[in-house]
């Protein structure tokens, strides 16, 4: 389905492809959770703990703080309409921080972007499908990629999911949202005739982190978050599911306490203060992140420009795959465009 005359009703929703795709899958459970669009669609965001955002400001303000100082490591590569060089940064609690940054070779730098990854981190940058005059920054979370935390080496996704989760203060998630703030900082600093055209673009483990910084950090003009994990942490740890969903159940089966430090990572609750014009892809079918919990992201937003792109699933592998995401990518450019050519502030 084309994306035209969709995107720019408040709010929009597309459906790729109303009916669940027939594909079948080796799981013992069912994927959709015996939710119905409507169902997922009513998905409320539980509530957050009264001082979720005073919590938020105050790492964001500690984050904002930081002086990342960048440095370019080995050099720059030709990759067709680009250059992608390989940066380390600092960021809160003596993070060092590596990623790439792509940058146009023809066109003049116009817009700026942060790319969350997935869980399974991420081997290099992609510097393709990206908004025209777009440079971007592709950040190894801390103890993912090529960001080790805490060790030599990266963590494994069970490991890294329910690192330091006893306490908010040390929950590894907080300091990946941290490190994403650098990243922006780090973009800004080089390149600031660009620097208020800065835009999020992450998906899964990227998607959750995304509606935790989207939340916070002003800065940015538009976000695009795709199958967001970290949605509803009191449903999510009921629910069956592959990745880092199922680390995080089988420790809360051991250790119930821990939903009260997950209540300050709830991408859903943190969707509540989002003033950020945002696009959501979220799936019908999702063994991995449980569609309710997406579905609650998007629904918890509360801003008049939202937009929601319902998919035939994640995180799992089906005939019609590649044509969706080809139509959620065009959709993706055409909305990053028209957020990022309004005046500020409008």
């Amino acid at each position: 389905m084309s994306s035209s005359g969709h995107f720019y009703q408040t709010p929009s929703i597309t459906y790729v492809d109303t009916a669940r795709s027939p594909f079948g899958h080796d799981c013992p459970f069912d994927p959709t959770y015996g939710y119905t669009t409507a169902q997922l669609l009513a998905v409320e965001s539980p509530e957050p703990p009264v001082d979720f955002a005073d919590f938020w400001r105050t790492r964001t303000d500690r984050a904002l703080a930081i002086d990342p100082a960048p440095e370019w490591l080995g050099e720059p590569e030709d990759r067709g309409d680009h250059t992608v060089q390989l940066i380390r940064y600092r960021s809160t609690d003596g993070a060092v921080i590596v990623g790439w940054v792509s940058i146009p070779k023809e066109a003049e730098v116009t817009s700026l972007g942060v790319i969350g990854h997935g869980y399974g981190a991420r081997g290099d940058a992609d510097p393709t499908r990206l908004l025209p005059g777009s440079a971007c920054i592709y950040p190894c979370a801390r103890g993912l990629g090529k960001s080790p935390f805490g060790s030599e080496t990266a963590f494994t996704t069970p490991e890294h999911v329910v690192y330091g989760i006893e306490s908010r203060d040390t929950y590894i998630h907080g300091g990946c949202v941290d490190d994403y703030l650098c990243a922006a900082t780090v973009l800004q600093g080089l390149f600031p005739r660009a620097a208020r055209q800065l835009y999020y673009d992450g998906g899964s483990f990227g998607g959750g982190i995304g509606a935790l910084l989207l939340a916070w950090d002003l800065r940015f003009r538009a976000g695009m978050l795709r199958v967001p994990s970290f949605g509803h942490y009191p449903l999510r740890v009921t629910l069956p599911c592959k990745g880092s969903g199922r680390a995080i159940t089988e420790r809360y089966e051991r250790d119930p306490g821990i939903l009260e430090v997950l209540r300050y990572f709830d991408a859903a609750s943190a969707a509540r203060f989002i003033t950020t014009p945002t696009l959501i892809s979220a799936a019908l079918f999702d063994p991995s992140v449980p569609p309710p919990g997406q579905f609650a992201v998007y629904n918890a937003l509360r801003l008049p420009e939202r937009h929601l792109y319902v998919i035939s699933a994640g995180h799992h592998a089906y005939p019609e795959q590649e044509a969706e995401m080809e139509t959620v990518r065009e959709a993706k450019i055409a909305f990053l465009t028209a957020m990022l050519s309004r005046e500020p502030g409008s």
